[in-house]
């Protein structure tokens, strides 16, 4: 066999990308409205997903919402009425912005740095590193 005839050989034994299946999937939020305030009863189930702290999570919805929060009990106490849905798209543009890789779009980071109003991104999947601008 010459080298054209092996190469091809090793490309037709590649697994396509289109059938890859990427499991990871965004959680939803679990809320509630208890009079005027909002409680996300699931919010250490989606700081675990993000491999963020709930406080990280809080921090950033306090930035986007414009209202204090709390965190008791593993629950998340928005001090207003939020619907779910616009929960939801808070949540899934924080995975988006913090979380995924803009390179492979993994969700395999973690910040590495906090300097100056920025955040240093760096994924375990491909070795990314990028800068966000921060939250707090």
């Amino acid at each position: 066999m010459d080298y054209n005839q092996l190469l091809d050989r090793a490309f037709a034994e590649l697994p396509t990308l289109s059938q890859e299946s990427v499991d990871f999937k965004i959680p939803e939020v679990d809320s509630l409205i208890q009079g005027g305030k909002t409680v996300v009863r699931n919010i250490s189930q989606i700081a675990d997903k993000a491999r963020r702290s709930s406080e990280d999570i809080a921090k950033y919805l306090t930035k986007e919402l414009g209202t204090p929060m709390s965190i008791n009990n593993n629950m998340l106490e928005i001090s207003a009425k939020i619907s779910q849905s616009s929960l939801n798209e808070k949540i899934r543009r924080f995975f988006e912005v913090y979380v995924i890789c803009k390179e492979c779009h993994k969700p395999d980071t973690h910040v590495e740095n906090r300097d100056r109003g920025y955040i240093v991104i760096a994924c375990e999947a491909c070795g990314a590193r990028y800068t966000v601008k921060n939250y707090q």
